[in-house]
């Protein structure tokens, strides 16, 4: 079955994407949930139109990303968190920390377009996170854990 997503769904596609999907996950989740429409010939038709429209956008889009992706390479980030003499963190590091680090220094990235490639950071030293500015568009930020 094909559908037209509406929305971007991890490890299917981005929104406005035409993918194919078994039957059942497509009229029983995808479709209930407004998460994609059938591709039917007709909606086929208008998505073709309203995808020539937003080409330009994403153009811009892509760009503004394009720049932000330069000016963001390079950047390290320091994070102060509160620690045993041992060095372990009292909890854990995660995004929201990185995000408000970042916007700190003028960007304005949301903690949702973050990942770390650790499941929760318990310890002082040197990470990476990537941040996912568009589509395809990635950057690589390394941030270093610091006692307070």
């Amino acid at each position: 079955m094909d559908v037209i997503l509406k929305q971007d769904v991890s490890n299917l596609g981005h929104a406005d994407d035409i993918v194919t999907v078994k039957d059942g996950y497509g009229r029983n989740y995808l479709i209930p949930k407004g998460i994609a429409i059938p591709a039917t010939a007709s909606a086929k038709k208008m998505h073709a139109e309203n995808r020539k429209q937003r080409v330009h956008k994403e153009e811009k889009i892509r760009k503004g990303a394009e720049e932000l992706v330069s000016k963001m390479e390079g950047t390290k980030l320091t994070i102060g968190a509160k620690t045993s003499s041992k060095g372990k963190i009292f909890g854990s590091v995660n995004t929201i920390q990185i995000a408000e680090s970042l916007n700190q220094l003028g960007f304005e990235i949301d903690r949702k377009q973050i990942t770390i490639k650790e499941d929760a950071i318990k310890e002082v030293g040197t990470y990476t996170a990537t941040v996912k500015l568009y589509k395809d568009i990635k950057v690589d930020i390394e941030f270093e854990i610091v006692p307070e």
